[in-house]
């Protein structure tokens, strides 16, 4: 029966992934299934939350440290020879059996506040784990958007290639026909030819950086590679052509978005409060603490010598107790001194780190801001570009066609608006990236 099961789960775990896969691989996806799914498969992802439950953790037992300390404790004991009778108090030589019960509790009054600020940073420290969990996150889903938007920007360079070969081939069918009719030079046919081949090459290229593409944003969704991997193609209105925001206003807002930001001006107070709890340990720790206890012996006897019974011992032996302790550290090698400077120097690493992720957002909004206007102005430039080779190559054409110029002409046409047309492509994907790069300081939706 435990043989079938687990063929039967065996089949449906298989029948499962491999559903899974046609589902990723079976129609084109979306960027925000792309990034969902990398999020649900990367192992970093899982690593940083296993760290936040670790934090979690840490952040309840300092809660649980706050409660009473509770313990009971039973003893019996079988005696052979001398011993001390529980019940007297005296020495016996003879064997008997006897048991203890007790029950006792501590809690602390006041410790310098140390157990407070405990649980102030591991809260802090908990919440930062919480960000850091979402940078991880965060920083997964830009290589991702940066893969797929080079599968859109490969599969046009690809589509242009493929342009290109046609365009060519229609030139090469045409002089091949008048080459039989000894109408136009050789050598026309054999650059036509030539730029064929070297179209050719382009498209072979240019299907080698789609597949790598591919298998780039496969291996970032951590699933199988498929040659075929389709993803969808931006709207016009999720690309902002019109990008007018200005790095200091998007710096302002990332300070209050990212969360590699909160998280480290989370643990700057969770270092704050370590020091305080460090201080604590300087000050005198008062406690309070309350038990129960009764013993019993087999040889436990009353005034005429008869045994007493058990639980009559149990109801009679038994004593309470309740106290208030104070510990006063005096010296204790420096220890708890050292342990303050410690903390103070995390304090201070803490908060280098904090500034020096400001510094370095504001450096990056900077450059990316920077980069997002280069590409938008060369872009238009290149608009402006292709429109101008596009009219010059019609030209060249018709003038080639017509045996008014040579091959040499209109190739240099063709090359001049092949060329501008590939550089178009590839600015129009680098201005969306910083767009979306500039976006994700923001918070703004990427999708």
């Amino acid at each position: 029966m435990l043989r079938k099961l687990f063929i039967i789960s065996s089949i449906a775990m298989i029948v499962y992934m491999d559903g899974r896969s046609q589902s990723i691989t079976g129609r084109p996806l979306s960027l925000q299934e792309c990034v969902q799914t990398a999020i649900e498969n990367n192992l970093d992802v899982k690593q940083s939350d296993l760290s936040m439950e670790r934090a979690g953790v840490t952040m309840r037992q300092s809660k649980a440290n706050l409660l009473p300390n509770i313990g009971g404790e039973i003893n019996h004991t079988l005696n052979q020879g001398r011993s001390i009778d529980l019940s007297t108090n005296s020495y016996v030589n003879q064997q008997q059996t006897s048991g203890s019960y007790s029950l006792s509790g501590n809690v602390t009054l006041f410790n310098g506040l140390r157990l407070l600020n405990t649980l102030k940073s591991s809260q802090y420290a908990y919440e930062a784990s919480k960000m850091e969990l979402q940078t991880s996150k965060d920083q997964l889903m830009l290589n991702v958007i940066l893969a797929y938007l080079q599968i859109l920007s490969s599969t046009d360079l690809l589509q242009q290639a493929q342009k290109q070969v046609d365009v060519t081939q229609k030139q090469v069918e045409r002089l091949e026909v008048m080459n039989q009719e000894g109408a136009i030079k050789p050598s026309d046919l054999s650059d036509m030819k030539g730029q064929l081949a070297d179209n050719k090459v382009t498209i072979i290229n240019s299907q080698n950086n789609l597949d790598a593409a591919r298998l780039a944003l496969s291996q970032l969704m951590n699933v199988q590679y498929n040659r075929e991997l389709q993803v969808e193609r931006l709207r016009a209105d999720q690309v902002e052509m019109n990008y007018t925001t200005l790095p200091d206003s998007i710096f302002s807002i990332a300070l209050q978005q990212l969360a590699i930001i909160k998280a480290a001006d989370l643990r700057t107070k969770s270092a704050e409060k370590a020091v305080q709890a460090a201080r604590g340990s300087l000050f005198p720790s008062v406690g309070l603490g309350a038990g129960f206890y009764t013993p019993y012996s087999s040889t436990a006897r009353d005034s005429s010598n008869r045994k007493i019974e058990y639980y009559d011992q149990l109801s009679n032996n038994y004593r309470t107790y309740v106290g208030v302790g104070i510990s006063i550290p005096i010296f204790n090698n420096l220890r708890y001194r050292n342990q303050i400077a410690l903390a103070k120097i995390d304090l201070k690493s803490a908060s280098y780190t904090a500034q020096t992720k400001q510094i370095q957002l504001k450096q990056n909004i900077e450059q990316d801001h920077f980069n997002m206007t280069a590409a938008k102005n060369r872009y238009q430039a290149l608009l402006e570009q292709v429109a101008a080779y596009t009219e010059s190559f019609r030209a060249a054409e018709a003038r080639f066609n017509a045996g008014a110029t040579t091959s040499i002409d209109y190739l240099i046409a063709k090359n001049n608006l092949d060329r501008a047309n590939v550089n178009l492509i590839i600015a129009r994907y680098d201005y969306i990236l910083r767009t979306k790069i500039l976006d994700y300081y923001q918070g703004k939706p990427l999708w």
